[in-house]
Parts: structure tokens; sequence; C-alpha cells
């Protein structure tokens, strides 16, 4: 049985792959910071798809945390992870001259120190076995200019593509996930208001991890979730950078 190692595993798109994963009969080794959902979505998903599931609770915007995770993805006696989905994130509600700098410096961990230290725990087993993925979870985000939160992204497909060339392993993968808005409690969690975002524009958690598993046994090394996003990307690349962090400066104060 491979096993998948799912960060933000408890709510949202991660809970949605713990879901796809299991009913494909992954073993799961759920990650978060709360022990007691962890628990709750573990015994879940144990009783309804009958796979072994492990959790680890870690807070990924600390070293500690941090260093629980690498230690597990370093393991290779039998208990080694097949697939890593890099899932936690979070957002902040205001603009970046509004948010503190501490808050800012946490976003960068999580997004962007945890992507790269959690990577490069597990691909030195994956290269040794001669087979394994990492899906790094960004956002359609990081194709514009919006804040710290678009910059993160960025940073998470320019490393995920860079890390991809890299390996040079056909059957080792890394690819980033880049959906746009999906329906989970992202938003209310960082009292973001949602309500004039169009309702054709939402997705759902569980068509996405659909989508985006396809796509890693495809070889993509991005994975645009839905038609609807792949054309706003594409014509975003037209769209002068100055132009278009404009218009998505004034959305985002909205």
């Amino acid at each position: 049985m491979p096993t998948a190692l799912i960060t933000g595993a408890t709510a949202g798109i991660g809970a949605a792959f713990a879901r796809r994963l299991a009913a494909d009969g992954f073993g799961l080794v759920l990650v978060a910071r709360d022990e007691q959902r962890l628990g709750e979505a573990a015994d879940r998903l144990k009783l309804r798809y009958g796979v072994s599931v492990e959790v680890l609770p870690a807070d990924l915007a600390t070293d500690e945390g941090l260093a629980r995770v690498e230690s597990r993805l370093r393991e290779d006696d039998g208990r080694q992870v097949d697939l890593l989905v890099n899932n936690a994130g979070f957002g902040h509600p205001g603009a970046f001259l509004d948010v503190p700098v501490e808050d800012e410096l946490r976003m960068l961990k999580v997004h962007c120190e945890a992507v790269l230290r959690l990577t490069l725990a597990v691909l030195p087993g994956m290269r040794r076995r001669g087979r394994g993925g990492v899906i790094n979870v960004a956002s359609v985000a990081a194709f514009f200019t919006r804040g710290t939160y678009s910059a993160s992204k960025a940073w998470v497909v320019n490393f995920s593509e860079s890390t991809a060339v890299e390996i040079r392993e056909p059957r080792v993968r890394v690819m980033a996930l880049c959906p746009g808005f999906v329906r989970t409690e992202f938003h209310e969690r960082a009292s973001m208001d949602m309500s004039g975002v169009p309702e054709f524009l939402w997705l759902d958690a569980d068509e996405v991890a659909r989508v985006a598993m396809r796509d890693l046994a495809l070889g993509r090394r991005v994975s645009v979730p839905d038609a609807r996003y792949k054309a706003i990307v594409a014509v975003g690349k037209f769209v002068p950078r100055g132009l278009a962090g404009a218009v998505s400066a004034r959305l985002g104060r909205r």
C-alpha cells in the first residue's frame, strides 16, 4: 500500500486529497496543528475507507513542527512516503502595508520554507526508489500581482517547476497545483468577505483533488484545474503587468 503525507489535512483541499487518496488505497499521514481535528478526521477515513491513517500534529510555522514532519518524510524502512501533498497555507485579510511583519513572515514560513524543506526531505528517498510524487498547492493568484500571498504562491510554482526539471527521473514527479476560488473554510478563517465573487468562479475541492491526481499521472508540472481558470491565466499573460496589478489591487480592496 502506498503512503501519502498531506499537510493542512483536516479541511478544504487537504481533506479532499485525504478522501481521494484513501479511496485509491493509499495509507495516510495527516499533518495539521489541531490534534483533536486530526483524530476526528483519521477516525472518519479509517471507518469509511478501511485504510491506515497516522496523525502527526505539527505547526509548520515553527522550526519544531517542521523538523517533526521532515523526520517522518526521511523514513525509508517500509514506512516511506510515496506522495507528499504540501497543502498547508493561509491568507491575510488586509493589504500588505496593513499586515504586521510577523504575520507576513509566518506566511512565508508556511508557504515557502515549509514547501522547500519538506520537498527536500522526501525527494532523496523517492529518487533512491525510483518513484514518487510531490504536489505543492499554489494558486491561480501566483500568475497575478496581488500582495504577498500571490508572491509566495508564485515562488511555489517556480520552485516546483525548477525542481521537476532538475530531478530528471521520469517516475519521480513534482507538480504545482494552482486552483482558483475553492469552497473551503480558507476565506472564513482569514476573515475575508467573498460575497462579491461570482458563483461560476467557485470550484469544488474534491474535483480539484481529482484533477490534480490526473495531471500528476500525466507528468504535468503545473496544474490549473478547470477550463475557466485556464482561460483566465492564458488571458492574463497578455495583459500588461502594471494594469493587471492595478486591477487586482482594486478588486482586493473591495
